[in-house]
């Protein structure tokens, strides 16, 4: 049910099958708050369509003929931006395709089932309309210039990251979802390659946090990987939790390890961020700790914040301004979790100089 006089938000299914503009339309149509007002078959389609019906939100498939979803996607984020949800494959190609595709401005993605298409996308019916709720409320950003830099310059200081970071229980603690890929790539390409170990925390599916941690791998001055159960955090490496699983971190007589498992959702999430704040705060990481927030639909991340805030921690929440979907920092900032509400180009910073004053900070926490 909808409050009266409510608008609901307008959505485009574009994808070359019949079945799934079918299957899509009845999923959407089902939730009260939203109206399929057309779908199209080709890009061409869907241009047309766009300007004429002006929808809120567009589901766009990868694959489509006579042009790509990704050519279409670029074009239409510089011309026309709008929130756009990518309906993608499990395949190897598909995660890299998806990668790109949140590069040039798409919100979110769903995932086609390989066999069974309607089965299978039936039983992601509630993933897909929250994804289209979230994207109706997101921020939208411009494709990027072509030929624009793809990695920018890492955070100036002496010695890099100097010793106000340095140390053998120093770590990094970050999490992240909607909007999150790209809002990590931010922080991280502009981390200098000489930091304390670093968590993260992406709500994404199984496949595509490997894609996602590939990726960065070849664009950060440091490593990046998926974690793996039991293997050491060390200066310079970058972990990811796996898709499906949760990541912790434990202290092992002179250096955190990880701990990739299984269990129960938190917040409707696996992995879940709170479980990884949680943990560093449990092994005693909390006063060499550095840990944030960014952009992302929901309340995950923000008590573990706290907890760690409240045993010395530094901590950190993304502003309003610079988040695609500004929830998960939202509920860190106002339960006293986020020390400092940061906009995503000053985070790098803030990271490398958590003492100094950084430029434009939004708000401090007393």
């Amino acid at each position: 049910m909808i409050l009266e006089g409510a608008q609901k938000t307008r959505v485009l299914v574009i994808d070359d099958s019949a079945l799934m503009r079918q299957v899509m339309t009845a999923i959407l149509s089902r939730a009260p708050s939203m109206e399929v007002v057309g779908s199209a078959a080709d890009p061409f389609i869907a241009w047309e369509k766009i300007q004429r019906l002006s929808p809120d939100v567009v589901t766009l498939d990868v694959e489509m003929p006579r042009m790509d979803g990704l050519t279409f996607l670029e074009k239409l984020m510089r011309v026309r931006p709008l929130p756009v949800v990518m309906v993608s494959s499990l395949t190897e190609r598909g995660c890299e395709i998806t990668m790109r595709a949140l590069e040039l401005g798409a919100v979110d993605f769903v995932t086609k089932p390989k066999v069974d298409v309607l089965r299978g996308t039936e039983e992601l019916a509630s993933q897909i309309i929250a994804k289209v709720a979230a994207a109706r409320i997101a921020r939208v950003r411009r494709a990027p210039v072509a030929g624009a830099a793809a990695r920018p310059a890492p955070v100036a200081g002496p010695t890099a990251a100097a010793a106000t970071i340095r140390g053998t229980h120093r770590i990094l603690a970050i999490g992240a979802s909607t909007g999150g890929t790209e809002a990590l790539r931010e922080v991280l390409t502009r981390l200098p390659g000489d930091l304390p170990p670093i968590a993260i925390v992406q709500h994404i599916p199984a496949v595509f946090s490997k894609a996602f941690a590939d990726r960065l791998n070849t664009q950060c001055e440091f490593e990046v990987r998926e974690a793996v159960d039991g293997e050491r955090l060390t200066p310079g490496l970058a972990l990811i939790a796996p898709g499906n699983f949760h990541l912790m971190v434990q202290w092992h007589v002179d250096h955190y390890r990880a701990r990739v498992t299984g269990g129960p959702q938190v917040w409707h999430q696996r992995p879940a961020v709170d479980l990884l704040f949680k943990s560093a705060a449990d092994c005693g990481a909390a006063p060499h700790a550095i840990a944030g927030v960014l952009t992302g639909m929901g309340k995950d991340g923000a008590e573990g914040l706290l907890k760690l805030r409240e045993l010395g921690a530094t901590t950190f929440a993304q502003d309003e301004a610079s988040c695609v979907v500004y929830g998960m920092p939202k509920v860190a900032w106002e339960n006293g979790g986020a020390q400092r509400q940061l906009a995503i180009d000053r985070v790098a910073d803030f990271i490398v100089h958590p003492k100094s004053d950084v430029p434009a900070l939004a708000s401090v926490h007393p």
